[in-house]
């Protein structure tokens, strides 16, 4: 297991890049497997869950050849769907949760597909229901052997569906769509996830070939075709790295360019910061963060206290909240943060409070931040990381506070951050990597 140890207290100063975004690359990649042609992408982060996804599908014997940095290409026109029933397949793909994706490329493609339970992020109950409903509406039968764990998929032809997804899924979405482009007749997705992962995906199903309308929209249309084509694809830069920066540079007081961030693409996480006091310029595609010495946390226009909560896109996704949480401990002001998805995410707060932070934990979705600016500095500890998200908050927090940290069990932050340390030491932190 390794760690990092911080020293805290260190000003930011300069540029820094955002990768690839995470959350998209899972998506693509796993489209690959819907056409035998070649498939190109670029800006491919490289980062645990990613590489571990792209091993999956050379074990699968999917083609894979790396063109250069941060682009691939991808050839299935050979893939030995025996090796689903090895054990080896089971074991890598229930370590990583973007691995469910695969089983919609497989049935659409090969009318079959075998899928463990999948691991991920420790952040409370992430059902299935709404993958296994939407491919079952397409045609799909679906099976449970309670030995192995495992749910088998079948279908001999998957026909278009009407569907009312129960929950605005983003990798459910993203399954479903990739299983109907494929299907005979007219497939119709409401409730479906519209974020700018699934416009992106969306984008490149088409230049497949597929006939995909409502892009962008909670009502996805797809027309099914019988073959999909090899295409050329760019992934968008990663919108929580973004957020991730933004909130860093003001928690550590320093001045920040953050370039290339496909800015029109990041919703309303700009004017989410900006609700905490920090200044967040645009420059034409780059974001400018000045020293904020302090920052102060607005109001409701009745004076009641702030609320920030996570939503289905265009609201702020759940990704960033812990972002916001541990900004808001060196703020002046109070928020409450609201996590609706995960009941488990804010338990990482007891970390902060371990470290000075003011924070009352409600219940598993709410915590109240009092935030008493840098009056009282946060102070270091010795922690681990529980999760992707939860690390870099934690890693925001020990670059700002007084004194040596270490957080442990930093393949968590890995998993969704490529090589952090050595990023933001370029540009200023001292982080060591034990």
């Amino acid at each position: 297991m390794s760690s990092f140890v911080i020293e805290g207290g260190h000003r930011l100063s300069g540029e820094i890049t955002p990768q690839g975004a995470k959350n998209e690359a899972l998506e693509v990649i796993c489209a690959v497997l819907l056409t035998p042609e070649k498939v190109v992408i670029h800006n491919i982060p490289d980062i645990l869950d990613v590489n571990n996804l792209i091993q999956l599908l050379r074990d699968m014997q999917v083609k894979v050849e790396r063109l250069g940095v941060n682009t691939y290409s991808f050839q299935a026109d050979d893939v030995n769907l025996d090796y689903l029933q090895t054990e080896d397949f089971l074991r890598r793909s229930t370590s990583l949760r973007g691995s469910v994706m695969i089983v919609g490329p497989l049935v659409a493609r090969f009318g079959k597909a075998l899928l463990p339970k999948p691991g991920g992020d420790k952040i409370g109950r992430r059902r299935l229901d709404t993958h296994f409903v939407g491919i079952q509406k397409l045609g799909a039968s679906f099976s449970y052997d309670a030995t192995r764990q495992v749910y088998e998929v079948q279908a001999k032809k998957l026909k278009g569906a009407y569907m009312l997804l129960d929950e605005a899924s983003i990798t459910g979405t993203a399954n479903i769509l990739m299983a109907s482009v494929l299907a005979e007749g007219t497939t119709t997705i409401y409730n479906a996830a519209c974020e700018p992962y699934l416009q992106q995906l969306s984008k490149m199903l088409n230049r497949m070939g597929a006939r995909i309308t409502g892009v962008g929209s909670n009502l996805l249309t797809i027309e099914g075709v019988s073959a999909l084509h090899g295409t050329e694809h760019t992934i968008l830069p990663d919108m929580i790295e973004v957020g991730s920066f933004i909130g860093m540079a003001a928690m550590t007081a320093s001045e920040l360019l953050i370039k290339n961030t496909a800015y029109e693409m990041l919703g309303i996480i700009p004017d989410s910061f900006r609700r905490l006091g920090i200044t967040v310029e645009q420059r034409g595609d780059d974001i400018y963060i000045p020293t904020h010495e302090s920052y102060e946390i607005e109001t409701f226009i009745d004076g009641s206290i702030m609320t920030i909560a996570d939503a289905p896109w265009p609201g702020l996704t759940p990704d960033l909240l812990s972002v916001f949480l541990v900004v808001a401990t060196q703020a002046v002001g109070s928020v409450l943060i609201h996590q609706k998805m995960f009941e488990s995410r804010l338990f990482f707060v007891d970390k902060l409070i371990d470290m000075g932070a003011q924070i009352i934990l409600c219940d598993p979705h709410r915590a109240t931040v009092i935030g008493l600016g840098h009056r009282f500095n946060l102070r270091a500890s010795t922690m681990v990381s529980p999760d992707i998200r939860a690390g870099i908050a934690l890693l925001i927090a020990a670059m700002s506070a007084e004194g040596t940290s270490t957080i442990h069990n930093i393949d968590q932050i890995d998993r969704g951050y490529q090589n952090i340390d050595k990023r933001l030491n370029q540009i200023g932190a001292r982080i060591t990597r034990i």
